[in-house]
């Protein structure tokens, strides 16, 4: 019997109908088989890091947060582009899971996508999130997503119409799920 493999999505938009929802869920859909994803949606109540908090001991939200990052295989991270980098509350989520002697992000393979209604792409998003990952060590993969003009790549019901699109996600998720089954044979 071979174990599927689970994708955890962190999601940096807490708008219900944002573009990087939709393309979080587009990537959940277009999962190869033996691929299990589930989308950690309690961002929004997690508490802003504060060393005395954590000295105090972690809020619910951040066990919850870090439980599901240590029980899933591999992270997926979708984020817009707020001022050129990502959102605070994606931030946040990443500040906290980075913190302590477990090193629960480190060897994590993950993967970053980000949509924009613009030309960037949520680029600077993306960059940003990049960049955290690399300080964490986690195993960050090059490809990443990066959805330009989001209104035109959806339909009215935020679902991602674009043919190309869906082909790179879909390319995307199969590479970080087969990064994840990479790393845990070789942890065998």
């Amino acid at each position: 019997m071979v174990a599927t493999t689970k994708i955890l999505i962190l999601t940096g938009s807490l708008r219900r109908d944002s573009y990087n929802r939709a393309l979080a869920r587009a990537a959940a859909q277009l999962a190869p088989s033996g691929v299990s994803t589930e989308t950690f949606d309690g961002l929004g109540a997690i508490p802003f890091y504060d060393g005395d908090v954590e000295d105090e001991g972690l809020p619910t939200t951040v066990v919850a947060l870090r439980r599901a990052i240590v029980e899933a295989d591999a992270l997926l991270l979708a984020t817009p582009e707020y001022n050129g980098t990502t959102s605070g509350v994606l931030k946040n989520a990443l500040d906290w899971a980075s913190r302590g002697p477990d090193r629960i992000l480190a060897g994590k393979p993950a993967a970053v996508i980000g949509a924009s209604t613009g030309g960037s792409g949520a680029r600077g998003g993306i960059e940003s999130v990049v960049r955290i990952l690399g300080r964490t060590r986690s195993d960050v993969l090059d490809h990443v997503v990066a959805v330009r003009f989001a209104a035109r790549a959806f339909d009215g019901d935020l679902a991602l119409a674009d043919a190309e699109i869906r082909a790179d996600v879909a390319e995307l998720v199969a590479e970080l799920a087969d990064r994840a089954r990479r790393g845990s044979a070789l942890a065998a």
